[in-house]
């Protein structure tokens, strides 16, 4: 299952988050594929991760917790949305 992670970096956390992450690389663990992340020139930034195991998902981003709010949301391609979709149509 495909999930959007997205931050925002707060600026009393900034310093300590960037040590962190210049330090760790920010990488998930294995059996999560993180297939691309950004960030936004005002502190935000997403990822798009993909994983069967929600805990590893929550393992990864609780390590980031004391430094910046996160929300995960799953989510579907478009295919797969439309599917969904098509079955609500009347």
């Amino acid at each position: 299952m495909k999930f959007i992670v997205s931050w925002t970096l707060p600026q009393a956390s900034y310093r300590d988050a960037l040590n962190k992450f210049l330090a760790s690389g920010g990488l998930p663990p294995a059996n999560i594929k993180m297939l691309g992340r950004w960030h936004g020139m005002d502190g935000t930034g997403f990822a798009i991760a993909e994983t069967d195991d929600p805990k590893a998902l929550y393992a990864w981003y609780a390590e980031w917790l004391e430094f910046l709010p996160i929300a995960t949301t799953p989510c579907l391609e478009d295919g797969d949305a439309a599917a969904v979709l098509q079955l609500l149509k009347r």
